[in-house]
């Protein structure tokens, strides 16, 4: 009898594609992502019964419920092939537990959608790791608690609609007190001294930087202004140029590890411009499969969410075998490079590589988008040349001496290219000028000096590759959280994305200064990271859920009670009249941004839009234009809409 097991995954393209593999005996469906979770009115939360959560069915989401215990009626065997983390087991573990009590539920774990993979998981099938589900719920439970009391703070302080997110909130933090540093920061001029170099009879030129006078080591700032740069280049143009010491040395550049999360989005932006959300949603296409001409379409990639750079053996194997046959023996290391894997990374997990090496980024190129082959390219190349021998360089150094000045120059030369063949980040480092061949006391002529001018920088704002660095490195969210911490803060309006760098809105420095003032713990992002490390530490087995629950409430409760308390209703009154009543207007805050409202609502509901004070550059329209936000962000638009229709992404200059 065909279709005796059903297997139930969370996308329409993976059960597609799973389907295909398996054949006739299997039943594939989608529940698309998750079907139960707590309510959305209400806490959901009984904090007073060891933190119970009340989950029930996801509205619009209860006729795939329904059909999916209409398919699970008369199967023999049930496979749960939701995505291999605690997200995927906590949706298997719910599905199980509502909808297939006392049917043989078995769950299935594979990092990859190949044939071999998918055959070989439903070949061993396993329990569900209730520890993962613990911990699912305790993060689930952490932030509808932070959420649900602290959103109505909000409104009472600023306004209606805002939301505040346990993990976002500390990202945020993170933006804005950047922002301010920016905004703080004084530039302080500073100037170099550089001489251009030539040995004598020879026709090539290269440059030295001043170092040291009278053997003291120059700081950045030493330099203060152009008289004093110009006086040092005076005094010194005069001087001999003597080598004082040619320094060579051997330096072994190394391959970076396969792809994680993290390092993926980081090093999609950096090369493509790709925003976090955007490299997930590719990454997951590519992983969940892609029609190559094969009699099934192929998942090109492993699982996408991790933070393991473990790599299976049969694919160190693979990958092998493929350096040594197109690069040769002198790119193959005699053992496989093993890279470090971090505190807490799931060591189930593999890191983000190819499935099939055979399938070259060229060889299917024909199959994928544009921007499906420039990921896959990347993943592809970084795999193979985490595989490689290291590149060799020689890197000189020349002490060069002009009475008591000492400049410096140096110059790297590539010995032998290694990794660097496939995946080279840093062509920099490779293209550093040479330097002519130089000895010891050999005099040199001095082109020319130059005196050039610079100032002291503050810190880069944040973009998509930076800030999930940081993200990372503090221990602040999961692989699987980076993309959505973005998306939210965006689509809250607490920050924005303007030529790929994130600057925090008006409406994010108030509710950031709020989180900050009444709730420091909840900002503070180490505390963040010591609750991400102990949901770490339910998933291991190593601490009880409604133990950490009661260790974050107790002060959260504190907290919450003073900041009830005390916050009051910020009014910002202006000189504007209201045309309706005659009273003052005042500064209010929407989910689309400021507005004027009248004061005196309720009784008179007159509102405005705030102006940029630019006029409309249309002929004879005579309004001004407001900043709008529409599905595709936010643009500006004429204040006599519908009647004047001008647009535009930039607010134009005044004229």
């Amino acid at each position: 009898m065909k279709n005796q097991n059903l297997v139930i995954v969370e996308s329409p393209t993976k059960a597609k594609t799973i389907s295909k593999i398996l054949g006739e005996d299997f039943k594939v469906v989608s529940s698309m992502g998750h079907l139960i979770d707590l309510p959305q009115k209400e806490i959901g939360v009984d904090i007073e019964n060891d933190f119970h959560p009340l989950y029930v069915i996801i509205p619009g989401r209860k006729k795939i419920f329904a059909e999916l215990k209409k398919e699970g009626k008369d199967k023999k065997n049930i496979y749960v092939a939701t995505d291999p983390d605690r997200e995927g087991e906590a949706i298997g573990w719910q599905l199980k537990d509502r909808l297939f009590k006392g049917k043989n539920v078995r769950r299935v774990i594979f990092h990859e959608i190949t044939s071999s993979a998918i055959k070989d998981a439903f070949a061993h099938p396993r329990d569900f790791n209730l520890n993962m589900v613990e911990a699912q719920g305790g993060r689930r439970i952490l932030d509808r608690i932070v959420g649900y009391f602290l959103s109505p703070l909000l409104w009472k302080k600023i306004a209606r609609g805002l939301s505040a997110g346990r993990v976002q909130s500390v990202a945020l933090r993170l933006i804005v007190d950047r922002e301010r540093q920016i905004q703080k920061f004084i530039p302080q001029e500073y100037w170099e001294i550089e001489a251009q170099l030539q040995k004598k009879n020879e026709p090539g030129i290269f440059s030295a930087k001043l170092e040291k006078i009278d053997e003291q080591k120059l700081d950045k700032l030493d330099i203060k202004n152009k008289e004093e740069a110009e006086k040092l280049a005076g005094d010194i143009k005069d001087k001999t140029f003597v080598v004082l010491e040619v320094r060579q040395k051997e330096k072994n550049r190394y391959p970076e590890p396969p792809f994680i999360t993290s390092t993926l989005q980081q090093e999609a932006f950096n090369k493509f411009r790709f925003n976090a959300t955007k490299t997930m949603i590719i990454a997951q296409q590519l992983y969940e499969g892609i029609d190559i001409g094969q009699e099934a379409p192929v998942g090109l990639i492993t699982y996408m969410r991790t933070d393991s750079t473990q790599v299976a053996g049969e694919a160190i194997n693979e990958v092998r075998s493929l350096i040594l046959k197109q690069f040769g023996k002198a790119y193959l290391p005699e053992n496989p490079n093993v890279y470090k894997v971090k505190k807490h990374a799931q060591e189930a997990h593999e890191a983000i590589r190819p499935t099939l090496m055979h399938c070259t980024p060229e060889s299917i190129k024909s199959s994928l988008s544009n921007e499906q082959y420039k990921l896959y390219t990347l993943i592809y190349n970084r795999f193979v040349a985490s595989q490689m021998t290291p590149g060799r360089y020689l890197v000189t150094s020349v002490d060069i001496k002009a009475d008591k000045y000492l400049f410096l120059a140096s110059g790297t030369s590539l010995i032998f290219d290694g990794f660097t063949a496939v995946y080279n980040n840093n062509k920099d480092e490779d293209e550093k000028a040479k330097l002519p061949v130089l000895a010891k006391d050999e005099i040199l002529d001095l082109v020319a000096l130059l005196p050039s001018q610079h100032f002291t920088k503050p810190p880069p704002r944040f973009s998509d590759s930076s800030l999930v660095k940081a993200l990372e490195e503090e221990g602040i969210g999961r692989p699987s959280t980076y993309a959505p911490i973005i998306y939210t803060l965006i689509q809250r309006d607490y920050m924005r994305r303007q030529k790929g760098y994130f600057y925090p809105t008006e409406l994010g420095f108030k509710v950031c200064d709020l989180l900050v003032e009444y709730f420091p713990k909840i900002m503070d992002v180490k505390f963040t990271a010591l609750m991400e490390d102990s949901l770490d530490e339910i998933e291991e087995g190593n601490l009880n859920k409604i133990k950490v629950l009661e260790n974050f409430y107790q002060p959260f409760k504190e907290s919450l009670d003073f900041a009830q308390k005390n916050i009051k209703k910020e009014v910002v009154t202006t000189d504007e009249i209201c045309d309706k009543c005659g009273k003052p207007m005042i500064i209010k805050w929407g989910r689309k941004g400021k507005f004027l409202s009248c004061s005196g609502f309720p009784q008179c509901k007159n509102s405005k839009s705030i102006t940029t004070g630019v006029k409309c550059p249309e002929k004879d329209c005579g309004g001004e234009l407001i900043q709008r936000r529409s599905k595709r962000g936010f643009f500006y638009g004429c204040s006599n809409f519908p009647k004047c229709r001008f647009t535009s992404k930039e607010l134009p200059q005044d004229k």
